[in-house]
């Protein structure tokens, strides 16, 4: 039983000898840098701005029903407001630790074998192996030494907010355009003939990814099935335009705190 979205169903033929397998493993490939996106947009949020769980939960939820509307910013909303049957916020209580099952490595492998840039997925790879390294990180963090964090000053605390708001959109424009830049060099070099409009479409609902700015790539790739890269249509790019100072400004802002935003 396959997924709705405005009463169209969400399942298509994909191709031949596996390409329905290979279109999944991207999808989980661009669900890993959405997850680290997000995570590090959390991360700056309570650390740098200093808010406390229900104001990050009023944060994402605010911007779910933005541009950012997507199932993956829906449920951080809710997730950082959950409380356990004592009363206390459970993302209190787990570990910083992440594990990974396969599909983001095998999409990262992917990536290079074909020669495509997928930076975001292979970061976010690397960035679960960092996690896991518990005892190391607990080692490190008393015998080296880095900037102490500082909180922004109220004065420039919403402008921060809305400048990590912007960077983790652009993140997540980046991430999708690399993952269809990768299936399509592998359409082409395993010869499946891939209609990305139909990808899109099946995308939009009863996957993880899901998200309302896959209607603006759904229209791309109803133009031009053939786009050299996602990132130079005209309403993306108009975006990544707007929003690249905003995202330089928040990558310096990491550097100089020492927060690792890969």
């Amino acid at each position: 039983i396959a997924a709705n979205y405005n009463q169209e169903s969400c399942v298509k033929y994909i191709g031949p000898n596996g390409s329905g397998h290979y279109v999944k493993m991207v999808h989980n490939g661009i669900e890993y840098s959405d997850m680290q996106l997000i995570s590090e947009s959390y991360f700056l949020l309570k650390h740098v701005i200093g808010m406390n769980n229900i104001e990050l939960s009023n944060i994402f939820k605010e911007w779910n029903k933005g541009e950012l509307c997507s199932y993956l910013i829906e449920i951080t909303g809710n997730i950082l407001c959950k409380k356990d049957k004592d009363g206390q916020f459970i993302i209190d209580y787990i570990l910083d630790s992440a594990f990974s099952k396969g599909t983001g490595i095998w999409t990262a492998k992917s990536s290079l074998e074909l020669s495509v840039p997928f930076s975001v997925v292979t970061e976010s790879v690397f960035s679960r192996y960092l996690s896991c390294l518990k005892a190391n990180r607990m080692i490190a963090s008393t015998v080296l030494s880095g900037p102490k964090i500082v909180k922004v000053s109220d004065f420039n605390k919403e402008d921060f907010v809305e400048d990590i708001r912007k960077s983790l959109y652009l993140g997540k424009i980046v991430s999708y355009a690399q993952g269809f830049s990768l299936m399509k060099k592998a359409s082409e070099y395993y010869k499946w003939n891939l209609n990305f409009s139909n990808i899109t479409k099946i995308f939009r609902s009863g996957c993880i990814i899901r998200a309302s700015f896959l209607n603006d790539i759904l229209l791309a790739y109803s133009d031009n099935n053939n786009l050299l890269d996602l990132l130079f249509t005209p309403h993306l790019q108009d975006i990544i335009n707007l929003y690249q100072l905003s995202l330089r400004n928040v990558v310096t802002t990491a550097i100089n705190q020492g927060i690792s935003i890969p």
